[in-house]
């Protein structure tokens, strides 16, 4: 079991994510995304080896490890995973994330986890809303 992300100002939206992938099978590995693979919102503020210490050390997480930086599907192509995690709001096609799965002969279920957690600062975005709010 495989679950990805950011994982940027880690939150209990974060934790929820990786509960409920942990809950899909026995062992979950959580790769950690490189900060030159981030193109779909800003750039991380923290540092890639910090997001990775912070992950590993969560309760749920069997094993983190950085993401591969310049082939995204390299790792999940070296740990051939049953089942591939999605959060809600993570900017993935399943259908082209399947196929590309399939072409490296990875046949793994892609599976989104849809579950948010309602609090007011369980995302990046509101955190850095509110230290901008309040702080700034």
């Amino acid at each position: 079991m495989v679950a990805t992300g950011t994982f940027d100002l880690l939150h209990p939206g974060h934790l929820l994510y990786l509960e409920q992938s942990k809950a899909l099978g026995d062992e979950l590995v959580v790769i950690v995304a490189r900060n030159v693979n981030v193109t779909h919102k800003p750039k991380p503020i923290v540092p890639e080896e910090q997001r990775l210490l912070m992950v590993s050390a969560l309760k749920v997480v069997d094993r983190a490890v950085l993401g591969h930086e310049t082939d995204r599907f390299k790792i999940i192509e070296e740990l051939r995973p049953d089942i591939i995690t999605l959060g809600y709001d993570q900017h993935f096609d399943t259908v082209l994330l399947r196929e590309e799965l399939a072409s490296r002969g990875v046949d793994a279920q892609v599976v989104r986890i849809m579950d948010q957690d309602p609090c007011n600062l369980c995302s990046s975005r509101q955190i850095i809303k509110k230290i901008l709010e309040e702080r700034c």
